[in-house]
């Protein structure tokens, strides 16, 4: 069986650390053997419910044991985990359900009256965690089911300029590949003990799960249903705990909080993730905390991380350097490679970029162009082999580390039938790191507030992508072939006077 199977390295991982109290939840510590005993069962119980090798098992779920169990299980039975972040509207979760083909999935107590309104005429099997769940573990456990090292693991549906979310495949080598970068980053240190408030059902969260199975050291992990601040600093000072992934966000949220009233020297390092970091907020945290905050980078179209800091090797402004499985090019308009220092596209080579775009291969194929993943992203490599970002990607907006595509956005103003131009952008915003707003023109005889055009959008798109400003203007800033000039816009909201 294939050296890259991530069932195998799970079985591995127990095989290397035996039974040990290795996951905290709600009050109950869990053991490695209880883990990987559930997984091995649960699958067993996935073939027997009709999952087969291939299939997409739908993963919708707060922050709960059964993540860890589910991802395990689906991989034993050869099938393809398909996480999803649980802000999606119905509307956004049906395509997902839609365009996946999922056959069986597992979701939330609190998140299936919108799973079953999304799912309404497809046939997928719901199991509930703490209902239904327990008829996978109904029977005995089962073995692994071969799988290639180019074989599905992951289809992880990211936002697309398309309007629509699209569905990135992601291999067993390439999770693989990019956990065991994650591994050899926490190698520099002597962590291990862990705090996770990620979302296990986003790339960030998958990866860093992935990069425990990897660890030469027993892992124990805290986990948190989703992160609230007050309750973070409570569990790091209960269990002594030394490292945590997290966003920039969760650090501006944390360092509100009167830090003094608890004993937080335990901890070593953050990772840092998901969105650039300010320079402001890294410094202040690694003041208030006493640690060393190590920023990585990467996207789901590169198995989740491309480069990362360490204890060791960090430098002010970069994110660290590239890692093992990722040779990483800066290229020009025309494909050629620029010298140390100057800017240019980020571009990543290796087993964890992705096996292309799901049903959608012309998109594919202007993405990954001879091998080689074009981010869009725009970034520089110093003659040390330090990578630093320049800007995300031109368009993209990344609001409290979640993407948000501004076209998604247009295209829901575009709905209201007030509306004959939209533009969205993102706003400086020391909260969130950037605000989703935008602006509207309105057609001829028409009449809308900017009031109401978010309460319109708020309707339907996920919390986190809904404009909280729209301004109405004579004339939507165009360039002079007809494009909506977004670098006029964002001043329109950097300048409004």
């Amino acid at each position: 069986m294939t050296g890259h199977h991530l069932a195998v390295l799970a079985e591995e991982a127990f095989q290397r650390h035996g039974d040990y109290e290795s996951l905290f939840f709600e009050g109950r510590w869990l053991t490695s053997g209880e883990i990987h005993h559930r997984s091995t069962v649960v699958a067993a119980g996935l073939r027997a419910h009709g999952v087969r090798p291939g299939d997409r098992v739908v993963v919708m779920t707060m922050n709960t044991p059964e993540v860890f169990i589910s991802y395990r299980a689906i991989w034993r039975a050869g099938a393809v985990v398909t996480p999803v972040i649980f802000l999606q509207s119905e509307a956004e979760l049906r395509h997902i359900l839609t365009d996946s083909g999922a056959t069986a999935a597992i979701v939330s107590p609190e998140l299936t009256a919108l799973f079953r309104a999304a799912a309404d005429g497809l046939d997928i099997a719901p199991f509930v965690v703490g209902k239904n769940y327990a008829d996978l573990e109904a029977g005995e456990p089962g073995g692994i089911e071969p799988r290639a090292d180019d074989d599905m693991a992951a289809l992880l549906y990211t936002g697309g300029t398309t309007g629509r979310a699209k569905g990135v495949m992601l291999s067993h080598r390439g999770l693989w590949e990019s956990g065991r970068g994650i591994d050899l980053v926490n190698r520099s240190g002597t962590s291990t003990r862990a705090l996770l408030p990620l979302p296990l059902s986003h790339a960030y969260g998958l990866i860093v799960s992935i990069g425990g199975l990897h660890s030469e050291r027993r892992i124990v992990s805290v986990l948190q249903r989703w992160f609230d601040p007050v309750g973070w600093l409570e569990l790091v000072a209960e269990h002594r705990l030394e490292t945590s992934p997290v966003v920039p966000t969760m650090l501006q949220m944390l360092l509100a909080q009167p830090l003094e009233k608890y004993d937080l020297s335990s901890l070593q390092s953050f990772g840092s993730g998901g969105a650039t970091l300010p320079p402001a907020i890294r410094a202040a945290a690694e003041k208030a905390f006493g640690v060393t905050v190590l920023q990585g980078y990467g996207c789901t179209e590169s198995s989740a991380v491309i480069s990362a800091e360490t204890l060791t090797e960090h430098r002010p402004g970069s994110v660290g350097k590239p890692l093992p499985h990722a040779e990483v090019s800066i290229l020009d308009p025309d494909g050629n490679e620029v010298p140390a220092g100057a800017d240019g596209e980020i571009c990543v080579r290796g087993p964890g970029v992705m096996l292309g775009y799901w049903n959608d291969p012309e998109l594919t194929a202007q993405t990954v162009r001879d091998g080689r993943l074009h981010t869009g992203d725009v970034g520089r490599l110093d003659e040390d082999g330090y990578l630093y970002v320049v800007d995300r990607m031109k368009d993209l907006i990344i609001r409290g580390g979640f993407n948000v595509f501004p076209r998604d956005v247009e295209d829901v103003l575009l709905e209201h039938p007030a509306v004959q131009i939209a533009a969205c952008v993102g706003r400086p915003d020391a909260q969130t790191g950037e605000e989703v707003v935008a602006v509207v023109q309105l057609a001829p005889g028409q009449q809308a507030t900017g009031a109401e055009l978010v309460e319109f959008a708020r309707g339907r798109m996920a919390k986190y992508k809904y404009p909280r400003e729209v301004a109405v203007l004579d004339a939507v800033p165009l360039t002079s072939v007809g494009k909506i000039n977004r670098k006029a816009v964002r001043d329109l909201f950097r300048n409004p006077h």
